[in-house]
């Protein structure tokens, strides 16, 4: 089975392709898409943009190691579009 984009985005990020991670993401408006764009803009250093997307995403701007909410995204992501 393929995974979703959304694990596909932060398993790029993992691997040192931000740029695709980005590109993966950028153009969705779904929820979760903007929780992985915040993210990632995080990992960039541009926290004033990751804020944006953390609204966008209706969830609070994250404030633990990146890590761990690497992790969080994964862990709530990874069921997405499996039946």
């Amino acid at each position: 089975m393929e995974k979703n984009v959304y694990i596909q985005a932060l398993e790029a990020e993992q691997a040192g392709d931000w740029a695709k991670a980005h590109a993966l993401v950028q153009d969705m408006v779904t929820s979760e898409a903007a929780w992985v764009h915040a993210y990632l803009h995080r990992v960039e250093g541009d926290l004033g943009n990751a804020e944006y997307w953390y609204n966008r995403a209706v969830v609070p701007v994250c404030t633990t190691s990146l890590a761990t909410e690497w992790q969080a995204l994964y862990d709530e992501l990874a069921g997405i579009g499996r039946n």
